[in-house]
Parts: structure tokens; sequence; C-alpha cells
């Protein structure tokens, strides 16, 4: 059993692709994407009316609309409710830790530097921020655009307040999602890794060295 363990480590060790991302961590994801894309569309085409004119019924844009934002935070809850997000959790946890290279790699990008050589987990700065940014949205559009669907509830400085926040918000988004779409198809092994889960040792050691031995650590441990 030693020896099969041993074997079983060293083959791990070895592996040219390790897991990035398990299967409930891509299907929250994804779930969550087009749920913000529908948003981002029916959204527009309340704001436009020639949209609305291909679909023809105003109506149901705000139906979908509402529903789809109802709907967003559900995958995330889901995905972190059971034994099965044992892997989102922990990424989460991740993602809410900043070091002092985290913010090195962070003021070299503003400024078009290398940000070689810095110890970075399992995702950089952008990545942090762009998560951070994510998860206030949600709250932000939940929150704002339950004032506006159930206006009767609210005083009317409220509504006010809450349509503006709401538009505002939502053309911001959109141009945090357009980065986003550009950096993914600028770096596809990470693109990639959304899909499949899975990134080269190679690539790790190069972007996430940290994570790398984070990786290598258990199996180094029950090597010895």
């Amino acid at each position: 059993m030693a020896a099969t363990t041993r074997r079983s480590t060293s083959t791990a060790r070895g592996s040219s692709q390790l897991l990035r991302f398990d299967w409930v961590e891509r299907v929250a994801h994804w779930l969550t994407a087009i749920a913000f894309i529908i948003l981002i569309f029916t959204g527009g085409a309340l704001y436009i009316p020639a949209l609305v004119g291909f679909v023809g019924r105003r109506v149901l844009v705000v139906r979908i609309h509402v529903d789809a934002g109802l709907a967003l935070p559900l995958p995330l809850i889901i995905s972190l409710a059971g034994s099965w997000g044992k892997g989102l959790r922990a990424d989460l946890k991740r993602l809410n830790r900043w070091s002092t290279d985290d913010r090195e790699w962070l003021r070299r990008s503003v400024h078009w530097e290398p940000t070689n050589k810095l110890e970075i987990g399992k995702f950089n700065a952008g990545q942090k921020l762009n998560a951070a940014i994510v998860g206030g949205t949600m709250i932000v559009m939940l929150m704002t655009g339950a004032v506006m669907h159930w206006p009767y509830y609210f005083a009317l400085s409220w509504r006010t307040g809450a349509t503006f926040i709401h538009d505002i918000v939502a053309v911001g988004f959109f141009v945090v999602v357009v980065g986003h779409i550009f950096m993914a198809l600028t770096h596809p092994p990470a693109l990639r890794s959304i899909f499949t889960g899975r990134v080269s040792r190679a690539w790790a050691k190069r972007h996430a060295p940290l994570w790398l031995e984070e990786v290598d650590e258990p199996s180094a441990k029950v090597s010895k």
C-alpha cells in the first residue's frame, strides 16, 4: 500500500497537467456568465427601442430581465451549499487574500511594467479585483433592481436613486465584462482552463508559482 501511495504521489507531482477548476466551479462560472449575458442584452434592449423591436414585446423582455436577475446568485449559492463546493470555497478564500506581491502586480500592470518574478498564487491581482467587482455588482444590481421592480414599497427618493445607481453600475459592469473577455481571449491557457479545468505545470510555474507549491506540498509530505 505504501509503495502504491508513493507511485501515485510521484505520478501526481510529475504530471504535466494540473486541475485548476473542478466541474462545480466551471458549471457555476458558465451559468453565472449566461445570466449576466442575458441581463446585459435584455437591459440594453430596454434602453434602446430599436433592440426591443426585434423582440416585439417589451413586457417579455422585462420578464426575462427580472427572472435572470433573480436567478443570478443561484449557481453560486447552490455550488457553495454542499460538500461538492469544497474547491469553490477554497478559491473564494484565495480571492479574498491580498499579498504584497499582489499589490505590486497591480501597480506594475497599471504602469505596463513586467510582472514576472513575483510570488503570485492561484489568482493574480487582476483576477481578484475582477471577482470583487463581480460580487459587488451582483449585490448592488439585485438590491437596486428589487427597488425598481417593486416600487410601491419604497419612497420616491429610493426609487430615483436606485434607478440612477442601477444604470451607472450596469454601464460600468459592461466595460468590465468587455475587458474580462479581452483578457481571456489574449490568454488562451487560462481561457481553456475554464472549459477543461486544467492548466499545464509549465503555465503554473510561470504565472502561479505559489499555487504550484501549494499543489505539490501535500504530495511532498506523503512521499516523505
